[in-house]
Formats: structure tokens, sequence, C-alpha cells
């Protein structure tokens, strides 16, 4: 089974989270901060994966601390569930719309980690949430994770849809990335006979 649990425990955050590559896209998530919750939700109900978090951090401060280590543990629980990454797909892309925003997402599970993140909101916040911590968790995700990742906001006008299309489209990519691919059951999908980075 391809599973993990992280715990990571700061003086600034209490996180754990599990994860299951092989789910259903079930999800029970709970960080304090709504809007948040709502957009982890997305992404496991969109990539198939289930995803537990709790997450208990220093949100009379603000919400920073919480979002980026809920991204690190995230990551790191994902890149332990890939194990040596034997069968995977690998390669992912999607153009995704929600109503006037399009989003453009593509990864490599390449254990070679980096982002591009491409967003221009035109708001400080969506309701109670800062829109620069949008890349701050994707950077943080995409580090631990092991993984290249590319979100790119083509267009949109409204800032809720903008963001919720950028973690719908990983969700996408990351469920067809991780998913097996039956012609290559147990091979390591790369020349070099490692993802391991």
């Amino acid at each position: 089974m391809r599973q993990a649990s992280i715990t990571r425990t700061t003086k600034e955050t209490a996180i754990s989270v599990s994860v299951n590559l092989d789910g259903t896209g079930q999800s029970d998530i709970s960080t304090g901060i709504g809007f948040f919750d709502h957009m982890l939700d997305q992404v496991a109900r969109h990539s198939l994966i289930d995803i537990t978090i709790v997450a208990k951090g220093d949100l009379h401060i603000d919400f920073h601390h919480t979002v980026e280590d809920v991204g690190i543990a995230l990551g790191q629980a994902i890149r332990q569930a890939l194990g040596d990454r034997a069968g995977i797909t690998r390669y992912a892309d999607v153009h995704l719309a929600m109503d006037e925003a399009l989003t453009r997402a593509a990864i490599d599970i390449s254990g070679r980690p980096f982002l591009v993140f491409s967003a221009n909101f035109t708001r400080d916040k969506v309701g109670e949430f800062d829109t620069e911590l949008f890349e701050e968790w994707f950077r943080a995700f995409a580090i631990n994770a092991g993984i290249t990742l590319h979100v790119t906001n083509l267009y949109g006008s409204n800032n809720h849809h903008i963001a919720e299309s950028a973690f719908k489209a990983l969700a996408r990519v990351l469920g067809a990335a991780v998913a097996i691919d039956p012609r290559r059951v147990g091979v390591i999908p790369s020349t070099k006979g490692t993802l391991a980075g």
C-alpha cells in the first residue's frame, strides 16, 4: 500500500498528515483556516488521494507558519508514500477551467524539486487568507514532495476562482502522475534507473 504518515512539531505548529495514494479522494482536514481547508479538500477530492491533516498553529500571529508547514508535511508524506516511484506515470499536465479562470499545471515526479508559480491576484486576501501565501504553500509542497511543478493562471478576474483553479489543477496532475501505469508496473520511469533526485 502506498501510504504514509508524517508528524511535524515546531514551536510554531503541530501537524499530522496521512495520505493514501490509492484512495478515493476522501479527506479529513482541520487547519483552523477555513479557506485553506477548502483548498486542501479540493486536492484530495480531485486527485483521488485520501488525505488527513490536523494542524494547530500560531494563528494569533498570522497564517504563514501553518500554511507553509502544512505544505512541508504534506509534501513529505507524498514523497514517502511514493517509495522508489516504480511504475508511476510520472508526468502529467492539465488546463483547468473554473468559470472565467483558466489555470495550467504540469508536473514531473522527478526527485528534483522545482516550482514555477504564476498568478496575478488583484486583492491582498481571499476571505481572511493572504493571497501571497498561495505561492508559499505551493513552494513548500513541491520542494518537500521532490517534484517539479509549474502552475500558471492564464486568465481570470475572480481571486477565489484563480486560487481554486490552481489547487484543482494541482490535484488533477498529481493524481495522474502518481497513478500506476499498467505497462510498466515495477519499473522506475527514468533512463537513469532512479527518481531519487
